[in-house]
């Protein structure tokens, strides 16, 4: 099972790039996961399109989107919502012709310092998906609070918890992917 994840901060120490490296500890057995890049995503503008098709990393991110699997977000909460730079790539990742979020199992999970562990953005982005028809896995929800006291001087998730939750709703996208291929 081929995973894409797509990371909604573009630090390269930020905690939820920290989450997509304990996510590479904790794939389920026969799955694989790769990650999307978005920094070179430009600022969306349809004329571009229109015009001169998509730009090479938009191209890009749209076959890797359409070749996965399943789509995996690990993204942090700005100003209570989804950060710009991950919204700006949904935004065109999801233009027509043959948008890559249709019927894709996606799921959803992020870390922030606060106490609400992304819930606020995670349902902003919940909306998102259901919007461009792909399929958001319900439960469970990985809102990591608190991450600084989360991860060790090296950037490792060392709470359990997180990682047993992370674990979780890994397996649950599986059987969810599975479920969707049918």
């Amino acid at each position: 099972m081929r995973l894409l994840a797509i990371i909604g901060s573009l630090r390269r120490a930020s905690y939820n790039r920290m989450v997509f490296r304990a996510v590479l500890e904790l794939l389920p057995e026969g799955a694989s996961i790769s990650e999307a890049p978005i920094r070179d995503v430009p600022p969306y503008d349809d004329d571009v399109r229109l015009e001169q098709g998509y730009p090479e990393p938009v191209r890009r991110l749209r076959e890797l989107i359409a070749a996965a699997d399943a789509v995996l977000f690990i993204t942090p909460e700005y100003n209570f919502s989804v950060p710009g730079v991950l919204k700006n790539a949904i935004d065109w990742a999801s233009r027509p012709p043959d948008q890559p979020f249709k019927d894709k199992p996606v799921a959803i999970m992020g870390a922030s310092t606060g106490m609400i562990g992304t819930a606020r953005m995670q349902y902003h982005l919940r909306q998102s998906m259901v919007f461009v028809e792909a399929l958001p896995l319900a439960r469970p929800e990985v809102m990591i609070p608190f991450a600084a006291d989360k991860f060790d001087g090296e950037g490792r998730l060392t709470d359990e918890r997180t990682r047993e939750a992370i674990r979780a709703q890994l397996e649950a996208l599986a059987a969810w992917t599975r479920r969707v291929e049918g």
